[in-house]
């Protein structure tokens, strides 16, 4: 089969109907969305996208991200460990190549015409794909394959991917929405008497704090108190690959409008928390959040965001929400149930790739949690 391929670094050179064959079934690899990653994206990332064509005519598009660490700090808590953890992450790895999103949980990085092309050929086009931006673009010390479904395992079998590492961190939570969920009430008669009864207190907790949806203006309004919202949440996670750049979220509502939704909570006419969600056409990506952690406890504000986030994708009856691959335990107390997600990893010194596993594995917070199963 043959197959071209080309790179953009700008949304506005894509091919026409690009939304029409790619976008529109994924809008993460939408013309909006790849303007918003121009736009906003991170201060350590580079994005380029790849149109596929056959005979001429667009057949696929993928996303590929250039992440430098020189100037970042991956890991965030203790000190010491995390000082010696960063400089192993800038030796072994001062650049990475994504072939993903690494703003998301799940496999958002391509998209190709399942009538043209079938996923074992999708899989050998990314691989010649990969080994020319590797040319044309720049050499990096890390490629990454990112988050694949399980059945997509089969397809990387082959010689060209033998010198991967083949890994697995942390599954990504997704909730299915049943069909006898016609309200948040159905929702929640469908729990054990334990986790309902802790979902009702945690809505009394939330007595005199008031929720609004934020259009473009109110974003840009409570912009700057949404990043330090923002800011409490990510500074205390063990592991950043990236912070938000300050107008990442009015850059989203503003190429997503309707697709976007943004939340805020107020006390007393404050900003108190917010969270975000974006619409791909059947289901719901939970996006960042962040909160006032001095009344995170006595509001139970991420619980209750949860909860929130169920209530409007029954309200508005999506398929199914998916919720990402931190904080694995709470999300599996409201129903989210893990799937498995995998990735291959290579580094380009053949040395250092030898070692690979055992790099990634003393790199790679580990978690340990329980999965809750709340309904009857």
């Amino acid at each position: 089969m043959s197959h071209t391929f080309k790179i953009y670094k700008t949304s506005d050179g894509l091919p026409a109907g690009w939304n029409e064959v790619i976008g529109k079934h994924n809008i993460m690899l939408s013309k909006e969305y790849f303007c918003v990653l121009e736009k906003s994206k991170p201060n350590n990332m580079e994005c380029y996208f790849a149109g596929f064509f056959q005979h001429d005519q667009l057949i696929g598009g993928a996303l590929f991200q250039y992440l430098n660490f020189k100037h970042h700090s991956t890991f965030q808590k203790g000190r010491v460990w995390c000082g010696i953890r960063n400089f192993l992450a800038r030796t072994f790895s001062k650049d990475v190549m994504i072939l993903g999103n690494n703003m998301l949980t799940g496999q958002n990085g391509f998209y190709f015409d399942p009538s043209k092309v079938n996923p074992e050929q999708v899989v050998l086009i990314l691989h010649e794909a990969v080994k020319e931006i590797q040319k044309k673009l720049r050499k990096t010390s890390l490629i990454i394959y990112k988050d694949y479904q399980i059945g997509f395992i089969k397809f990387f079998q082959q010689k060209n991917h033998q010198s991967y590492y083949q890994f697995s961190v942390q599954p990504n939570m997704m909730l299915g929405i049943r069909e006898n969920w016609k309200s948040f009430e159905d929702y929640l008669q469908d729990f054990s008497t334990k986790y309902r009864t802790r979902a009702l207190s945690a809505r009394k907790k939330f007595t005199g704090i008031e929720k609004r949806e934020l259009d473009l203006n109110s974003v840009k309004k409570y912009q700057d108190e949404m990043n330090l919202l923002y800011q409490n949440v990510a500074e205390n996670a063990p592991f950043n690959t990236f912070f938000l750049t300050e107008n990442h979220f009015e850059s989203l509502k503003e190429n997503l409008n309707q697709n976007f939704k943004v939340f805020g909570y107020f006390l007393d006419e404050k900003l108190i928390g917010f969270y975000t969600l974006i619409v791909n056409n059947e289901d719901i990506d939970t996006y960042f959040l962040g909160y006032d952690k001095s009344l995170q406890k006595e509001k139970q504000l991420y619980l209750n965001m949860l909860l929130d986030m169920v209530e409007f994708g029954i309200n508005h009856q999506f398929r199914r929400i998916i919720f990402g691959r931190t904080a694995l335990e709470i999300k599996s107390t409201i129903g989210a149930e893990p799937v498995e997600i995998f990735g291959l990893i290579k580094h380009n010194n053949t040395l250092l790739n030898q070692f690979i596993n055992q790099i990634f594995l003393s790199l790679t917070p580990k978690t340990e949690w329980v999965q809750r199963r709340p309904f009857k």
